[in-house]
């Protein structure tokens, strides 16, 4: 990999990271669906404070992953070819994703009804009887899939033959361009939610996020075909960043209001036409391009050097996002007991939970044919 881009799979790694301490944040009383609820959401202190740490990363986390996972993907198409790709795509992403359907999602499963007295080997076969599957957060797998065989398609029906397709740098598009694909992509999340709110899933996909997820992983290919990731500067960024320091606390305030009873009769951020799910929409582009922007310019500045330990956990990181549910829920199972405030053991269970899935991450990677795969 060029060394200018190093920086990248820093960025996956502390991605995928943040996506177990979202998870932990569910465990431990903020709103979102998880295999394991220690704590339920609530008007307390530590489960907003927790809401809003969701919130935020829901906003961009899942979208920079498939902005990340756009630019990688015109120059395999076109070092590979269509066969060979699909194949590896295939390889790489479907077969995680089936493993995780037949194998990890039922014992996650059953690891919860286990510690909570229903019987381990009762839920594989109730599960499996019902036909029942579970994707849990292989959903952007399963995603990444279809968003690559529909560029593939794209790619051979009209866009460029691979024998001509090259880099054509150009300037970074001007911010009146972010600031309208901000509104195009609220525009967007407002029509499809109301019909697909937020938490109803569509073949295990909440397509009400996907306005953005489509967005990025566009926005990921034009930035390989046009070099905008090496081109973008802080001064460029600026605005991004103060709109994001304007716009993030909105969303507080919004749920203070809502809770408080001064929302209105049907008020929700989830879909419709009510004020909070509109602000919420178009709140979640204006958060996610500002925080981005930051984190590709601050890891670029300061993360772009090799590095023994950086490089460690980047040949890990696809095996720990894969793996990290049935630690987690292990983990905090196994510190159910402890009593202490809801966000120490967020901070406590998230710390031990992302050293633990690296740890077992480790061997799995130097299995031959594993290694293949992930």
């Amino acid at each position: 990999m060029p060394q200018r881009e190093f920086y990248i799979d820093r960025l996956r790694s502390v991605m995928t990271a943040m996506v177990i301490l979202h998870h932990t944040a569910i465990t431990y009383g903020a709103i979102g669906g998880w295999f394991y609820n220690e704590v339920k959401p609530s008007g307390s202190v530590s489960s907003s404070l927790l809401t809003l740490f969701c919130a935020t990363n829901q906003a961009y986390f899942m979208g920079f992953f498939f902005l990340l996972a756009g630019y990688f993907t015109p120059g395999s198409l076109e070092r590979k070819g269509y066969g060979r790709f699909i194949c590896d795509r295939f390889l790489r992403l479907g077969v995680p994703l089936l493993v995780f359907i037949v194998v990890l999602g039922p014992l996650t499963a059953a690891i919860v009804n286990a510690a909570q007295g229903d019987g381990f080997w009762v839920t594989f076969a109730w599960l499996w009887h019902h036909k029942r599957i579970i994707n849990g957060p292989m959903w952007f797998v399963q995603a990444l899939l279809m968003f690559t065989l529909a560029y593939c398609a794209w790619r051979a029906v009209a866009g460029s033959p691979l024998t001509n397709a090259r880099r054509t740098p150009s300037p970074v598009p001007a911010a009146g361009w972010w600031v309208l694909s901000a509104i195009a992509v609220g525009i967007g999340a407002v029509a499809i939610r109301q019909v697909l709110p937020v938490g109803q899933n569509v073949f295990g996909l909440q397509l009400g996020y996907f306005a953005s997820y489509i967005f990025l992983f566009a926005l990921g290919i034009a930035a390989w075909r046009h070099d905008w990731l090496t081109q973008l500067s802080w001064k460029q960024a600026r605005g991004w960043i103060y709109g994001l320091a304007i716009a993030w606390p909105v969303l507080p305030v919004a749920l203070v209001l809502v809770h408080s009873g001064h929302g209105g009769a049907n008020a929700g951020f989830g879909g419709g036409l009510s004020w909070p799910a509109i602000l919420y929409a178009f709140w979640e582009p204006l958060v996610a391009w500002g925080i981005i922007a930051a984190w590709l310019l601050l890891f670029r500045a300061r993360m772009n050097q090799p590095s023994r330990f950086w490089e460690w956990l980047g040949r890990r990181a696809y095996a720990v996002y894969i793996i990290h549910p049935a630690v987690l829920v292990a983990v905090a199972l196994l510190l159910h007991g402890w009593i202490a405030p809801a966000l120490v053991k967020f901070v406590v269970v998230g710390a031990l939970s992302c050293a633990a899935t690296w740890l077992i991450a480790d061997p799995l990677v130097r299995i031959p044919g594993v290694r293949r795969v992930v």
